[in-house]
């Protein structure tokens, strides 16, 4: 295995919009995460990853980008950008930021080129395509809700967008469009930035074809998104360009791709991306705005699926983003045992094989919404699937009643640094967007103050992972994966083994486990030493338990 910084290091997600807003507008900014830093050093995380911070009219909250060379004017300016590289510099902290290129805002001034003449320079920057009489080119969707193609009533012509009409999507075929994308990834590299997320990145190729989709593929129309035929040979360009000529991480967030495909992305003899967020574990029992039942032995099989790969691929492991609901709603039990489960899921996160990617607040416990109606959501994606959603046969109010288990949302609520108004974000009476009103009781504040805390466990458990070798690059071994409420995984290094056993459910039960006596008893969520004979183990409700020899 061939040690890289990105490998032993801790990621930590800010949504900059909802993080903390330091001058009062209602607005988290590049100066908000500067006062936080020292937070997150005491934390123990060691790279972070801000969402898009570009000049942005924010169809998309910063994922429609204007111009990528600019900063966001509720962010601040390029000169805040500046400080807190350094400022994250001087902390021995690494910084890596969004790149979204698969498309830009319809503000962006290629796309206002692009659409003012067929003959201009620009046109072929996108993707534009003649409809048949008053019908799209084809039957593809948005993630967003209706047709994935928007007709220009001067050139009567249709430019594809997979998510907003507001977000029309590059072709990556032109050339130039791809230079024009290196060009913007020097420039940040150039500033010393230690990496990029890339946003989408399996959708930048598109089947020329441009065939309809079928019934079936109706239902996950990113599986076809996701299969452009060039994607690779344009990473593999891109690495060869870009990527290659510096020490950074490459993270491409991987949704609508398959194992195959995440394999072949992340695998470092391919030059390529050197790590995929695969979406498979976080969106489990997912489909649309519903969540069905998942269960425990499904979630095993799909660790299992990133964990055991050769030493020439390396995993992420995450629970939580700027994208989906929150973990210990999902995963957890966020109601009686919110800071019990909270914990189990910090360890089944920090004691997996690979990279793992935090995100703001997951250290504290922060749960979900309690939204009760349309008019809350922020998130373009809920309005644009209402119709959808209706014609399913379901009414708004169960339209609500998913979203509080699906809504991205949940994860743009303000974070909760105190029980005070707007949970401290900011002094501003309106701000943006939301804060839960259970910051009363589940904020940071509170968690330094308690050492039983979500946080001082993550803290801990960070402390542990960064400190041990044998955990970070040990294998991975399953021990029991058709079990359906124990979690029980072995990481085996070359000094030390590791034993992790979780009880993820609402029961107390007895564990049978032969010679555990043999292990020391390392780390655990519990009050009390756990019961334990030669042959078997006494978990509780939510029990997580490390145990090394």
């Amino acid at each position: 295995m061939i040690r890289k910084w990105w490998k032993e290091q801790v990621v930590y997600q800010i949504y900059p919009r909802s993080f903390y807003d330091s001058n009062n507008d209602g607005i988290g900014d590049l100066n908000g995460i500067i006062l936080k830093l020292d937070y997150l050093k005491l934390l123990g995380v060691d790279t972070l990853w801000i969402s898009p911070h570009f000049d942005s009219p924010n169809d998309d909250n910063g994922y429609d980008i204007r111009n990528y060379k600019k900063i966001m004017e509720e962010f601040g300016t390029m000169e805040d950008f500046d400080l807190l590289l350094s400022e994250v510099q001087t902390r021995k902290m690494k910084l890596i930021i969004d790149l979204v290129v698969n498309h830009t805002s319809d503000e962006h001034n290629w796309f206002i080129e692009s659409k003012s003449s067929k003959n201009n320079k620009y046109r072929d920057y996108y993707i534009w395509k003649a409809g048949d009489k008053n019908h799209p080119p084809n039957n593809w969707t948005s993630f967003f809700g209706g047709s994935a193609w928007e007709k220009d009533p001067i050139s009567n012509d249709y430019y594809l967008h997979y998510f907003s009409k507001k977000q029309p999507d590059l072709n990556w075929e032109n050339n130039k469009v791809r230079e024009e994308v290196y060009e913007v990834m020097k420039f940040w590299l150039d500033k010393g930035i230690d990496g990029f997320r890339m946003d989408v990145i399996p959708f930048i190729s598109k089947d020329q074809n441009f065939n309809n989709l079928s019934k079936n593929e109706f239902s996950n129309p990113e599986k076809v998104y996701s299969l452009g035929p060039r994607l690779h040979e344009f990473l593999k360009e891109m690495n060869s360009k870009v990527l290659s000529r510096y020490d950074i991480v490459s993270i491409g967030e991987a949704f609508g791709i398959n194992e195959q495909t995440m394999i072949k992305l992340s695998d470092q003899r391919e030059k390529e991306l050197d790590l995929v967020l695969l979406f498979d574990i976080i969106r489990i029992g997912r489909e649309n705005w519903i969540q069905n039942k998942w269960n425990l032995v499904e979630l095993k099989k799909l660790f299992t699926v990133q964990s055991n790969v050769d030493e020439f691929h390396w995993p992420t492991v995450f629970l939580n983003n700027h994208d989906n609901p929150r973990s210990v709603s999902k995963y957890g039990n966020d109601k009686e045992y919110r800071i019990k489960s909270a914990k189990l899921l910090a360890m089944l996160t920090l004691t997996q094989r690979g990279t793992p990617v935090l995100y703001q607040g997951e250290e504290i416990g922060m749960t979900n919404y309690d939204f009760t109606e349309l008019t809350q959501f922020d998130d373009l994606e809920v309005l644009g699937n209402l119709s959808k959603a209706i014609s399913s046969g379901i009414s708004k109010k169960e339209y609500v009643l998913h979203l509080n288990n699906t809504s991205r949302d949940h994860a743009r609520t303000s974070m909760q640094w105190n029980s005070g108004p707007q949970a401290g974000f900011s002094s501003y009476d309106n701000n943006w967007f939301l804060s839960n009103p259970n910051s009363s009781f589940i904020n940071v504040k509170n968690d330094l103050i308690d050492r039983n805390s979500v946080f001082h466990f993550y803290k801990k458990l960070i402390e542990i992972r960064k400190n041990s070798k044998d955990l970070i690059y040990g294998d991975y071994f399953d021990l029991d994966p058709n079990h359906q409420n124990v979690f029980i995984y072995k990481r085996v290094g070359i000094n030390l083994t590791y034993l992790i056993i979780l009880n993820m459910s609402n029961s107390s039960l007895t564990y049978n486990f032969n010679n555990l006596t043999e292990y020391s008893l390392e780390f655990s969520n519990k009050r009390e030493n756990p019961n334990i004979s030669s042959n078997y183990i006494e978990l509780l409700a939510w029990d997580a338990l490390m145990f090394k020899k």
